[in-house]
């Protein structure tokens, strides 16, 4: 997709969501709106798709572009006991298990990963609160391990689970960051699941040992700390149903730029 074509496509999709976001709670709960709303993210949706064609790359930029320093989003640093074990250890026994609705589950650990066939892009993060960075992001390709573990014919998301705290659920379980992409997303050639930023290993304010990169997404779609995922046919069962930490609070499930 051209540059013109992805602002156009941010912009509209900003706008949509401030209008979402600014108005009256009430009238926001009630169905026929919620109705509304989701047809309109699933035309967004296809507008993209028409646009930019299933699996069209995200622009990659030069060396050159490259910021002198790359702005973190979201969690800082996850700040639990377990979390802080792993990171004394250079993450040493962090494994990602991957399950759900698939033939052949799996449990990588970071030396699985970075054994396998490699991908470095540089690329654009856009964070929904209005600022860009280009990086360079190295690591494995989503789609080779995904079809590893042989997903099952009535799979058709996948989703990511995290180590980063997001305080309590209404139950007092303690939540935890969690996002979710579709199949079609999720095997695009540069969601990868990165483990270097600008060739050096990746930063635990950058979502160390492992974060996914979604290249065509905006950046609260883009897991950090990844400890699981899992193949789903939906995502209703999961905390608040909508697919995702922040889209439990309202955002748009489907974030493509």
């Amino acid at each position: 997709m051209t540059d013109s074509r992805r602002n156009f496509l941010k912009a509209a999709l900003a706008g949509a969501g401030a209008a979402a976001l600014s108005g009256c709670t009430r009238l926001s709960q009630k169905p026929w709106v919620q109705d509304a709303l989701g047809e309109v993210e699933n035309l967004t949706r296809r507008v993209q798709r028409v646009f930019a064609g299933g699996h069209a790359l995200a622009t990659e930029y030069k060396k050159s572009d490259i910021a002198p320093v790359f702005r973190a989003n979201g969690t800082l640093n996850p700040s639990t006991d377990e979390y802080a074990a792993h990171a004394a250890t250079g993450f040493r026994n962090w494994r990602i298990a991957v399950g759900g609705l698939v033939e052949k589950p799996l449990s990588l650990s970071l030396d699985d990963l970075q054994a396998m066939p490699a991908r470095t892009q540089i690329t654009r993060h856009d964070c929904v609160e209005g600022w860009s960075c280009i990086g360079e992001w190295t690591g494995v390709p989503l789609a080779p391990v995904l079809a590893a573990a042989r997903p099952k014919p009535e799979a058709r998301y996948v989703m990511f689970f995290c180590a980063d705290p997001m305080g309590n659920l209404p139950s007092g379980e303690a939540a935890y960051y969690y996002e979710s992409l579709d199949l079609l997303e999720a095997t695009h050639p540069q969601t990868i699941l990165a483990y270097r930023l600008n060739g050096q290993v990746l930063p635990i304010e950058h979502g160390a040992p492992v974060r996914l990169r979604a290249e065509r997404q905006l950046g609260y779609k883009m897991a950090k700390y990844i400890q699981r995922i899992e193949l789903v046919e939906n995502f209703h069962r999961f905390a608040g149903g909508k697919g995702g930490y922040w889209e439990d609070q309202g955002y748009s499930w489907y974030a493509g730029i």
